[in-house]
């Protein structure tokens, strides 16, 4: 699908809030997802605003069409009705609502930074990568080491000969600031602390980290909320915008659903996932168990969308992550 990009670029404010949901189809969705889709719903209605959902199917190999259909079937089935996207009504007039039909889109941002020199050639392969970057020390979060950077024009184009590059985006010597929603002030050097990340792989596709900000600007999103993991890259995403000539959303993260033994909830976790909690939980009640887990009620009871959203407020949340047993709660 082709899409108009002569004015995209242009900035365009929305007049309410927007939020959004955004997941792969790489799976079916588990309690960490919706939790996440309930989240971002309830901060951005609880403030009169607006939610659309966005199907991120950038990885054509393991994101497939009847896992993004499963994942609008269990929002539509919970009552989270998107204003725009994928089970909405109404056509929001922002799509394509996947990514994978979206490249054009990312094509001509990154013709934008390629002209203004922000992104450089990256000929490394995973095994060169691991040698050469550093874990920053508080988080384990690897830095890439520019090996790239300082390459010749007539060594660029002798490594074209046997592998294609990837593109990063390179990241100034400079402080990074925002005031989360939840975890207030945070400050990262964007060199230092984050490092030149990928903005188009060496197979053709683009990254993530592209997409998702680009997608966020031209949909009109202005309110970010999801999982504490995401926090630390939410300063280059906020640089990335910038340099694109957008604005950055608000930004608010929650804290994680665990397992007992601390890992995170995944895809893999089968007792987890919405087609087993669909089995056991009515709506309402898997609504309700939410509502207890993150301190909205004193003791898990059914509760409707409405009184969710009714009594969200992010100073009720907990920063801490919150251990979930799946063996105990069915």
């Amino acid at each position: 699908m082709n899409i108009n990009t002569s004015e995209i670029f242009q900035y365009h404010p929305m007049p309410t809030l927007t939020g959004r949901f955004a997941p792969s189809p790489s799976g079916r969705m588990h309690m960490g997802n919706i939790f996440a889709a309930l989240m971002s719903y309830a901060s951005a209605k609880s403030k009169g605003g607006r939610w659309l959902l966005r199907i991120e199917d950038l990885d054509r190999q393991r994101c497939r069409p009847e896992y993004s259909q499963q994942i609008v079937d269990d929002l539509l089935w919970l009552g989270l009705i998107p204003d725009e996207g994928p089970g909405s009504p109404v056509d929001g007039g922002h799509g394509p609502y996947y990514q994978s039909l979206r490249d054009d889109v990312y094509s001509d941002a990154f013709d934008r930074l390629r002209h203004d020199g922000l992104i450089y050639e990256c000929f490394c392969r995973r095994q060169d990568l691991t040698a050469a970057s550093a874990p920053h020390a508080s988080d384990g979060h690897t830095i890439y080491a520019r090996t790239c950077l300082s390459l010749t024009e007539e060594q660029k184009a002798e490594m074209r000969n046997s592998r294609k590059p990837a593109w990063r985006l390179l990241l100034p010597d400079r402080v990074s600031t925002f005031t989360d929603g939840h975890y207030g002030f945070q400050s990262a050097n964007l060199a230092k602390d984050r490092g030149d990340f990928y903005v188009r792989r060496s197979d053709g596709n683009f990254a993530y980290q592209l997409a998702v900000v680009v997608d966020d600007a031209l949909m009109g999103v202005n309110e970010v909320v999801r999982g504490r993991d995401l926090l630390p890259a939410s300063h280059e995403q906020a640089f990335l915008l910038h340099a694109l000539g957008f604005k950055s959303p608000s930004y608010c993260h929650f804290p994680l659903l665990l397992s007992p033994d601390g890992a995170r909830l995944s895809k893999r976790d089968r007792s987890l996932a919405m087609d087993k909690i669909r089995e056991k939980l009515k709506p309402e009640e898997l609504i309700g168990l939410m509502a207890w887990l993150v301190g909205l009620q004193t003791h898990w009871s059914p509760m409707s969308l409405d009184n969710f959203v009714a009594s969200f407020c992010w100073d009720k949340i907990p920063q801490e992550d919150i251990t979930v047993d799946a063996a105990a709660l069915f």
